[in-house]
């Protein structure tokens, strides 16, 4: 499969790290931690669906899934930065307020799958800087998300009771942080409707 962008070409290049030892926070089933984050690492390198590719074998989930939210969170650019704040401690080191161009803001968001360094400081400065550590982070939250292990998802709002075993409730979950509420179904759609697509094929995707 030929690289179809280019411009994370360094970074596809570059491997990760593994995750602090409390990456998951303590609502979580402790397993999270021992079976799901200690296996993190961004250890591959390849073309950018190579990839995405192997974070969806890493962690079980349809690597059409993850080629179409790749593509909805940041059109398969790992320097894709997003989720401008003005809230310096929210802020990445190095990304302080006003570095990345806009001033008064930094970017919280970060890499293919737009990881969001203020709940995920434990990867950093992985997520950033490796291609294979963005999808490897977000998939391993995926997969702690539908194995069912995130306890605290049934005591925030929510549009459902969460549980295990739902591959597109943990997509939603991924953008907006609750269960099944509107924007996170409004997102689910979003990426299914590139997945109908398959827009990680058509001409107007291709950057090589």
């Amino acid at each position: 499969m030929p690289e179809n962008k280019r411009l994370n070409a360094a970074a596809n290049q570059t491997t990760g790290q593994h995750l602090s030892a409390d990456f998951f926070p303590t609502s979580d089933d402790p397993r999270a931690n021992t079976q799901i984050g200690a296996r993190v690492d961004g250890a591959f390198r390849g073309t950018t669906q190579q990839i995405l590719r192997w974070a969806a074998c890493k962690w079980g989930v349809d690597e059409d899934l993850v080629y179409a939210q790749a593509a909805k969170e940041s059109w398969w650019r790992q320097s894709s930065l997003g989720d401008w704040g003005s809230d310096a401690s929210a802020c990445a080191p190095g990304h302080g307020l006003g570095a990345d161009g806009k001033p008064g803001l930094c970017p919280q968001s970060f890499g293919l799958l737009q990881n969001r360094y203020p709940y995920e400081r434990g990867s950093w400065p992985g997520i950033a800087t490796s291609s294979a550590m963005s999808a490897d982070t977000a998939y391993a939250i995926w997969r702690v998300c539908f194995e069912g292990w995130e306890r605290w998802l049934n005591d925030v709002e929510r549009g459902s009771q969460y549980g295990g075993g739902d591959a597109w409730g943990c997509v939603g979950r991924w953008f907006s942080g609750r269960w099944h509420t509107a924007p996170s179904d409004q997102y689910i759609a979003a990426v299914k409707d590139y997945l109908n697509q398959q827009i990680w094929l058509q001409g107007s995707f291709q950057e090589p």
